[in-house]
């Protein structure tokens, strides 16, 4: 039997393949016929045919628990979120315009301060956050771009209209999914992804290697890939990147700092490293200069750094741009350093660090979003109208024990995309990570990873707290 979208429900939620009136959505036509014609045993059986091609592929992801970490697969849904032309052009351009000036910024804060001097940012908001490091002071580093690889989450709310949600500046991961996701496709959707004509993604590996190239300055670098190690939660996108780069994986026993000069142990002896992407947090690169408890850092690698004899991708210090907090200026840090209004507004945030903001939402907690400066994954965070009365005065004490490491935004009802359930299709609430490379000019990736919220009513989208994801097609 044929699945029937006649009883798909969209509800009171904008949903990217299907109008309320029960119509495809732009450039959805020809997905949503193809489903239509398909027997929905024959549905499922694709369905479970990818899940056994992301098993085969050891496409994993670690979640860490108080019991400690388990590997699971990647949770993924076959059917399609589909983006048109026109409305991601307007994406990618608002994109480059808040990549430039985040840039920009960061440039700024480590060396003249002039953002802080002309009262657009306070000091003691760049100062007291924990991505800023004062050991990148005076520093710029290789052609002067901080910031390489960038996954910005996007959502779009009820009336159709995408917002950034947060920006990922440090370590930015699920890249290796969107592209097995687009694998998948191929396999799942064949015919109709040709049809709809939709932009390749398969030059992401060749265009970060060209970034990584490209900061070096040399003309045949020697690039690697740094990972914490086996037991990191992204460990197969580490190896992935490695892999479809054709370049080296390492870790710290594989590195050592000799003179100026960071060396990889090879099987015909040291080798110098021209640029690392790294896959760890800033504080763990080097114990010398940072955590001097870190033992998956390599000492001495700062120096090297500060010298200008290798690239680190993406730079230390980045994640000050990242931090919750500093998002809400973003807006006006584009227009301070670009003289632009923002392309792609922010999602409205109360900074609890600010009394009123404050007041606001320890009053209204039970309506709010509420999440922890620095955490990411889905961690530090309350969905209010989800949590219990316990879990309102909880982080009532937190927020109030600490303002500055708390900001709270409204409930926003993520748009809606259709995934496979046990007995049909319905809609799962999802959102958007756009992957942009920064080198010699801004490239964006068409599409990016959707992530989608598989238990139903869940906001939640993380692969870390349960999520799944689906590919995404733009239209050319």
């Amino acid at each position: 039997m044929n699945y029937d979208f006649k009883n798909y429900k969209t509800e009171n939620f904008f949903d990217e393949m299907i109008t309320p009136e029960g119509d495809s959505r732009t450039g959805n036509q020809a997905l949503k016929g193809t489903i239509e014609n398909l027997a929905f045993e024959n549905l499922k059986n694709k369905q479970k045919a990818a899940e056994r091609s992301m098993v085969s592929a050891g496409i994993t992801f670690n979640v860490y628990s108080e019991d400690g970490g388990t590997e699971r697969i990647i949770p993924i849904d076959i059917v399609p979120r589909v983006i048109d032309s026109q409305e991601w052009d307007n994406l990618e351009k608002g994109l480059i315009q808040r990549i430039t000036a985040l840039n920009l910024f960061l440039q700024d804060v480590y060396n003249e301060q002039k953002i802080i001097r002309d009262g657009i940012v306070p000091r003691e908001i760049i100062e007291s956050s924990k991505g800023f490091l004062p050991e990148c002071k005076g520093l710029t580093p290789p052609k002067g771009v901080w910031i390489h690889i960038t996954g910005t989450d996007l959502i779009r709310d009820n009336n159709g209209v995408f917002t950034v949600l947060e920006d990922n500046l440090r370590c930015p991961s699920g890249v290796s999914y969107m592209l097995e996701n687009r694998e998948l496709s191929k396999q799942t959707f064949p015919d109709v992804l040709s049809q709809t004509n939709v932009r390749s993604i398969s030059e992401y590996p060749a265009k970060l290697l060209e970034v990584l190239s490209y900061i070096s300055g040399r003309p045949d670098p020697t690039v690697a890939v740094l990972t914490p190690g086996i037991y990191n939660s992204a460990y197969f996108e580490h190896s992935y990147l490695a892999q479809q780069m054709g370049v080296e994986l390492v870790d710290y026993r594989d590195l050592v700092v000799v003179g100026d000069y960071l060396k990889m142990r090879t099987t015909k002896g040291f080798k110098t490293v021209d640029v690392l992407y790294r896959r760890i947090d800033d504080t763990f690169l080097d114990p010398k200069t940072f955590n001097p408890h870190s033992l998956i850092g390599i000492p001495g690698l700062f120096d090297v750094y500060r010298k200008g004899n290798i690239g680190l991708a993406n730079a230390p210090g980045t994640g000050v741009a990242d931090d919750k907090v500093v998002y809400a200026y973003v807006p006006r840090i584009i227009k301070y350093y670009l003289g632009e209004d923002a392309i792609i507004p922010n999602v409205e945030t109360y900074l609890c660090g600010e009394p009123d903001s404050m007041k606001y939402v320890l009053e209204n907690i039970e309506k709010l979003v509420v999440k922890e400066a620095n955490e990411a994954g889905g961690y530090g965070m309350l969905i209010g109208p989800k949590a219990s009365k316990e879990e309102h005065e909880k982080f009532r004490g937190l927020i109030q024990a600490n303002p500055r490491n708390y900001i709270a935004q409204p409930t926003i009802s993520l748009s809606r995309s259709p995934c496979l359930v046990e007995d049909g299709l319905e809609g799962r609430h999802v959102d958007l990570r756009p992957y942009i490379l920064y080198g010699d000019g801004i490239h964006v990736t068409p599409g990016g990873l959707t992530r989608v919220a598989l238990k139903k009513g869940s906001l939640v989208v993380n692969s870390s707290q349960g999520g799944g994801s689906k590919d995404t097609w733009v239209l050319k």
